[in-house]
C-alpha cells in the first residue's frame, strides 16, 4: 500500500542548493527551488504511448492548438527564405517577406489543394506546381493562369490560409489554431529565465536528426528526468549529481517545467562524501576539463567553469566572466509543451525537438541543435545544414556534438524499448517518482487538458 502522504522524500546527501550555495561565484535567484514537489501519484495510462485513436486526438487537439518551434530564427533572415514543418497531416509553410515580416501559410493551394512546398528552400513567389497559381510572400494572389475561368472567384479571397507566426530568442513559432492566444502569453514567465542566456545570440553549429521507433513523448521524457542516469549513463555518476537534482514545476505555469543537474560533484548513488580528485579524473575524462592537480583551494567545479571560461574565450571570442558557477557548471534544462527541450546556461548548448512521424504513434522525428554563442557585435557563422542520421547512423557520428553525441547515442538506443516493452506490458500503466519524475506528470497533466481529459488523481 502506499505510504501516507507527507514530506516528498529526496536523496540522501546534497541538494542542488545546497551545492549551489556553496560555490564561489552564487548562483542568480531564478535557479532557486520553485517550491512544489508533488502532483500526485496515481499509475498513467499508456495508450497515451500506443493508441492510434490517442494520437489522432493529439494531432486534432494538441498539435493544431498549441504553439511549436518551426525553425531557428538564423535559417529565415533573408527576404525569399522559406521552411515546412510537417506535424501528423498539418503542414505549415513559414517566409520570410520582402518586407522582412514573418508570415506562414497552411501549405495547400486553395485551388485543388496541391501541396505548394515539399522541403526547405529560397523563393521569390509561392508557386503551385500543379496548375501553376502563384502568390507573392505575403500570401496574396501574383498570377492566375485561365483567369478568365474563375470569374466567379474574387482573387482578394483567394489569398493562402495564414497561420499564427511569432519569433522568440532565436526560434520561430507557429500555431495552426484560428483562435491562438499571443506566443507571449504561451510562454508564461519563461522568457523571464532566459533573459540571462539569450538564444538569439547563438549560431546553430550542428542540427541533427533521426527518425526514432518509439511515440514522442518516450523521446521527450528521456531529458525531463536524470533518475535513468544511474542505469544508462553510469560512466558519468563520478562527476554528476544525478540524484542530487532539482525539479521545478511551477503554480499557474502549465507550459513549462526546468529541472537543474549539478556537476562537477560526484553521485550519491556513489557516495555522499566529496571526493575531489576522483570527480576531477572522471571529468577530465569525459572531456569537461583538463585533469591537472587541483591548485590549494580549487574544486572540480571551480575547474570546470574555469575551463569553460578560457575555452569560450579562445575559441569563440565570448566573455563569460559575468556568470555564475552554476550557469557555466551545471545542466540547467526547461521544457517547453509540447515538444520543445531548451537548456540555460553554457555546460549544455544544445536544443532538442521530438514530432509524429505522420499517423504513426510509434514513430517520431527526433532533433538535437547545437548552439553556440558568438562575441557581441560580431557576425555569426551561417547556420549548419540539417544533417538527416539514416537508421545505422548514430549521433556520435556527427564529429560537431563531440562529447554529447555518445550520451544522446545512449539515450536513443533506450527509446525503442521503452516503446517495445510498452507493447508488451499487461500491466497498460507506468509507474512516475513523486519528486525525480514529476515533470513527466506535469507534462501528462497539461496533455490532458488540452485533450479534455481529467487530471489523474492522487
Amino acid at each position: 500500500m502506499p505510504q501516507e502522504r507527507g514530506p516528498v522524500p529526496r536523496c540522501p546527501g546534497p541538494s542542488t542548493r545546497d551545492i549551489l550555495t556553496s560555490d564561489p561565484v552564487p548562483a542568480p535567484a531564478l535557479l532557486d527551488e520553485s517550491g512544489v514537489d508533488f502532483l500526485g501519484e496515481a499509475d498513467l495510462p499508456m495508450d497515451a504511448y500506443l493508441s492510434e485513436a490517442f494520437h489522432r486526438e493529439e494531432i486534432d487537439k494538441v498539435w493544431k492548438r498549441t504553439w511549436q518551434m518551426a525553425a531557428r530564427t538564423e535559417v529565415l533572415r533573408e527576404a525569399g527564405s522559406c521552411i515546412v514543418y510537417d506535424i501528423g497531416d498539418a503542414s505549415a509553410l513559414v517566409v520570410r517577406g520582402r518586407d522582412g515580416g514573418l508570415r506562414a501559410f497552411v501549405n495547400s493551394c486553395p485551388h485543388r489543394g496541391t501541396r505548394l512546398f515539399d522541403a526547405d528552400g529560397k523563393t521569390l513567389r509561392i508557386r503551385c506546381p500543379f496548375h501553376g497559381l502563384s502568390w507573392t510572400l505575403d500570401g496574396k494572389v501574383d498570377k492566375w493562369p485561365g483567369s478568365w475561368d474563375f470569374r466567379h472567384v474574387d482573387p482578394e479571397d483567394f489569398a493562402l490560409d495564414a497561420i499564427a507566426v511569432a519569433e522568440w530568442n532565436g526560434f520561430v513559432f507557429i500555431n495552426f489554431a484560428a483562435d491562438a492566444i499571443p506566443l507571449a502569453d504561451y510562454l508564461e514567465d519563461l522568457p523571464a529565465h532566459f533573459a540571462r542566456w539569450p538564444l538569439d545570440q547563438r549560431y546553430t553549429a550542428a542540427h541533427v536528426s533521426k527518425v526514432m521507433d518509439c511515440n514522442w513523448k518516450i523521446a521527450l521524457e528521456a531529458f525531463l528526468e536524470t533518475f535513468h542516469v544511474v542505469g544508462l549513463h553510469p560512466e558519468s555518476l563520478p562527476f554528476f549529481g544525478d540524484a542530487s537534482s532539482q525539479y521545478d514545476v511551477w503554480e499557474g505555469q502549465r507550459h513549462y517545467s526546468r529541472m537543474i543537474n549539478p556537476s562537477g560533484v560526484i553521485s550519491p548513488h556513489l557516495s555522499t562524501e566529496p571526493a575531489p580528485e576522483r570527480v576531477l579524473a572522471a571529468a577530465a575524462r569525459f572531456g569537461l576539463c583538463s585533469g591537472d592537480p587541483l591548485e590549494q583551494g580549487e574544486t572540480p567545479r571551480g575547474r570546470i567553469a574555469g575551463d569553460i571560461l578560457r575555452l569560450n574565450k579562445e575559441r569563440l571570442g565570448v566573455d563569460l566572466s559575468h556568470y555564475s558557477t552554476s550557469e557555466l557548471v551545471d545542466v540547467i534544462e526547461y521544457y517547453l509543451f509540447p515538444n520543445l527541450v531548451l537548456f540555460g546556461g553554457f555546460n549544455s548548448p544544445l536544443t532538442y525537438r521530438a514530432r509524429p512521424c505522420g499517423d504513426d504513434p510509434n514513430r517520431c522525428l527526433f532533433e538535437v541543435w547545437l548552439l553556440l554563442p558568438f562575441a557581441e557585435g560580431a557576425t555569426p557563422p551561417p547556420p549548419a545544414p540539417l544533417r538527416a542520421l539514416g537508421p545505422d547512423e548514430r549521433f556520435s557520428d556527427v564529429p560537431e556534438l563531440s562529447y554529447f553525441g555518445p550520451v544522446i547515442d545512449q539515450d536513443a538506443d533506450a527509446m525503442p524499448l521503452v516503446q517495445r516493452g510498452m507493447r508488451s506490458s499487461r500491466k497498460r500503466a507506468i509507474t512516475l517518482g513523486n519528486y525525480q519524475e514529476i515533470r513527466i506528470r506535469h507534462m501528462r497533466q497539461t496533455l490532458n487538458a488540452y485533450l479534455g481529459r481529467p487530471i489523474a488523481p492522487a
